[in-house]
């Protein structure tokens, strides 16, 4: 089948690359515009332009789909359209454009984790298990029949970048493996039960500061949510540190605050107190510093014991 791909992170170049590997065509990719970023405020492609780039399939950038983008989807006259992490709405005019429709790669087993962000939200809770959804698209957040679901399991030391990879792998396999059915009528729907459905919420800024008044396993599982986007943080000598991984620590001083620094030595590292304990920061990233452990940190920079963390 012709296929127009719409994505725009890895997760969807990966899927991308699946497709295009299968006896599949994709004949035009959909990304997000270019962002501007970093300190030279350079011109940044997206994963998804980049491969499209490499393998010479005509890329679109739209600002808003639904107003510039309706003709010339529909002069491509493609089969299907595929959708993985695209980033923008769709209206029921590029619902209809392609004789069957459009599926979408999603990172959660549905209905659970509809919206923005299902692979963070599972880590945040806590999950053991999550898995991709091949779903049919419709106007709704996340509620069409679901063609085909795969379980992964989620790791203790998993983050989102490492689960994120594993999910858009099993991702590309299960939609080349969707497309083949839809290509030979063989494909199965299942309504969403809409009684189970839990949803996820965009990530702001605000939601990453760490907040040591919370338990040391929702800190833990912030932090590895947060890896490696968009990082959770904490503010020290009125300065931002990014943190790349916690640990729970076995210290207790319950009658220190919460936030409160316990422990910051270069040999048993940077402990700090929290609701129900404490944790120790492993390893993150100073002002204008490189990313290290706390350890290696604090074999040249001094933080006070007693000082608590604005988090």
């Amino acid at each position: 089948m012709k296929v127009i791909f719409l994505g725009t992170p890895q997760f969807g170049a990966t899927c991308l690359k699946a497709i295009e590997q299968s006896k599949h065509s994709v004949v035009a990719v959909v990304c997000q515009p270019d962002k501007i970023s970093g300190r030279g405020n350079k011109l940044v492609f997206s994963p998804v332009k980049v491969l499209a780039n490499e393998l010479n399939i005509p890329c679109y950038q739209f600002d808003k789909i639904k107003k510039e983008g309706v003709e010339i989807l529909k002069s491509l006259n493609a089969d299907i359209m595929v959708t993985a992490a695209y980033g923008q709405l769709l209206s029921q005019e590029i619902i209809d454009i392609c004789p069957n429709k459009i599926i979408n790669v999603h990172g959660s087993l549905l209905p659970k984790y509809r919206g923005a962000s299902p692979i963070q939200y599972a880590i945040l809770n806590g999950e053991t298990e999550t898995g991709i959804t091949i779903m049919e698209t419709e106007l709704g957040m996340d509620t069409g029949d679901i063609l085909l679901t795969k379980k992964v399991d989620i790791k203790d030391d998993d983050t989102y970048g490492t689960l994120a990879e594993k999910l858009a792998k099993v991702g590309g396999d299960l939609v080349v493996e969707a497309l083949d059915k839809i290509e030979n009528k063989t494909i199965t729907k299942t309504p969403q039960n809409n009684e189970d459905a839990t949803y996820t919420k965009l990530i702001k800024k605000e939601d990453e500061q760490l907040d040591f008044n919370d338990t040391m396993e929702n800190l833990i599982n912030k932090v590895r949510a947060f890896n490696p986007s968009p990082i959770a943080k904490f503010n020290l000598f009125e300065n931002t540190f990014k943190v790349f991984s916690l640990k729970k620590s076995n210290i207790v001083n319950d009658n220190a605050k919460n936030g409160e620094v316990l422990v910051a030595n270069s040999k048993q590292g940077l402990i700090i107190k929290c609701f129900d304990g404490a944790v120790e920061v492993v390893e993150f990233q100073a002002p204008s510093s490189k990313r290290m452990t706390a350890k290696s940190y604090l074999n040249g920079k001094k933080i006070e014991v007693g000082i608590v963390v604005n988090g």
